[in-house]
Parts: structure tokens; sequence; C-alpha cells
């Protein structure tokens, strides 16, 4: 089992991108409204939230127009771009031992989508859970994808 964020994306490398699109198209005081809006959004849900960030912003600011290029900007983000160099290949190497499967939380829109957009999902054959906080579901994690043991990796 594989997460997602910092483990086989460079999710920095992606908040950096963003961070350079906000400042781009709203400035620098309103994306710093936006990263304050979605660490109290990240405080309050326990995960990342970037499009309800975004919806938070929205409402901060309800007529600004610039909104739509980032809420776009997230929606087509090349993640596919973004792997940790031999990623997918770590991915295939341990398919020689049993399938492969990702396990990572976050919401129900942006975090099925960056898994879709990157090709995630399909390189764990569409094995992908997906909790609000996933050490919480652990025991649904071992019904659905049960195993004599599992092997927990962590980045560095």
């Amino acid at each position: 089992m594989f997460d997602v964020d910092n483990t086989v994306l460079d999710n920095d490398r992606v908040i950096d991108d963003l961070q350079s699109h906000l400042e781009h198209e709203v400035g620098a005081a309103r994306a710093k409204c936006y990263w304050t809006l979605f660490e109290q959004l990240r405080t309050d849900l326990g995960y990342a939230d970037y499009l309800g960030a975004l919806q938070r912003y929205r409402g901060e600011y309800p007529h600004d127009p610039d909104t739509l290029a980032v809420s776009r900007f997230l929606l087509n983000y090349p993640f596919a771009d973004r792997f940790f160099p031999g990623a997918l290949e770590v991915i295939e190497h341990v398919k020689q031992w049993g399938p492969a499967a990702l396990l990572t939380d976050g919401d129900m829109v942006f975090q099925p989508r960056k898994v879709d957009r990157s090709g995630l999902s399909e390189a764990v054959a569409g094995q992908v859970l997906i909790y609000l906080h996933k050490e919480q579901e652990l025991a649904d994690v071992a019904e659905r994808c049960p195993a004599e043991h599992y092997v927990q990796c962590y980045s560095t």
C-alpha cells in the first residue's frame, strides 16, 4: 500500500506551483488569505481540502473572477508530472509479491481527481482507498485488502 501525497507524488512541488499561480492570479495578499483559510480548514477537518479552501476564499471575495482560474488550475493540474523519481517503478516492483494499492486520505473530489489524473489509479489496477482519516480505517483496509502481513514504508 502506498500513500499519495509526499510518498508517490511530490505534493510540496504542487503547493509551490499553486502558490505561484495564486500570486499571479490574485496577488500576494489574497494568496495569503487563501492559505490562511486553507490552514483553518485543515485544522477543522484534519486533512487538506484545497477546493474547500477555495470555496471559502470565494466567500471572502465573491466578485473576484480570478477565483475560477485558480479552480481550473487545481482541477486540471498535471499531477503525472509530479511523481518522485522511480515512484512508478517501485509500485511495479512490489507487484511481484502481491497487488499494490493506494491508501490515502482527503476530500471526495480533489483527492480522487489527483489519483486519476496522475495515472496512479491505473498503476494499482483501481485498488484505491480514500478515507477522511486513513489511520482510523485500518479495520476496513484489512477487510478490503486482506494480506498475511503489511509492509509500512516511510519516505524521508
